[in-house]
């Protein structure tokens, strides 16, 4: 089935934003790479911000999927899908063309808390977390905020890490960090 207009801007949004950085793509770029009229652009986005927070929101759709996918994996086991998920986060990390989070890039270029990339950004790094925290509160995490947010503070450091230089990522000292805070509270 073929794609939408809009549908093909955001995934050639989504993949150049990624891999270039939101500043550094312009309009007529993603109006190339997706194959679309200029005019098609603007009916689906009225600019480049709007452009860019849906993208964010395309992007906070597929990491709420993987927690998804998590659960549906292990359904019974809160405990699991959070292995699941810092299993995972190591995956992508190794892959070759990672290229952190895609939400914290955005807050790093857009620093202006007032603008909509900014807040969009900040506000599906607290969706993503806010439902981790439900899976601990399913498992019985006897602090399921200090849980989350230690957990939060060591996955971001990871994806820092790796970002900045690949070589510093020990996959084995993080999973193993992010496995005894889980362990010590469920």
């Amino acid at each position: 089935m073929k794609k939408s207009a809009r549908e093909r801007i955001l995934q050639a949004a989504s993949d150049l934003f990624y891999k270039e950085g939101v500043r550094a793509v312009g309009i007529d770029r993603v109006i190339d790479e997706s194959g679309v009229a200029k005019a098609s652009f603007y009916r689906n986005f009225a600019s480049k911000d709007d452009l860019i927070v849906n993208y964010l929101e395309y992007r906070g759709d597929l990491t709420l999927e993987r927690l998804e996918e998590a659960e549906r994996l292990h359904p019974d086991s809160p405990k699991m899908q959070l292995f699941a998920m810092v299993d995972g986060l190591v995956e992508r990390i190794n892959q070759s063309d990672y290229r952190g989070c895609p939400f914290m890039n955005t807050v790093v270029e857009f620093p202006d808390s007032n603008h909509p990339a900014h807040q969009r950004a900040v506000e599906n790094r607290r969706e993503l977390w806010g439902k981790v925290e439900e899976v601990m509160r399913k498992g019985r995490a006897q602090n399921p905020e200090e849980l989350a947010a230690q957990l939060r503070m060591l996955c971001s450091g990871a994806i820092m890490v790796s970002y900045v230089d690949k070589s510093a990522f020990n996959r084995e000292h993080f999973l193993s960090a992010a496995r005894l805070l889980i362990e010590r509270q469920m």
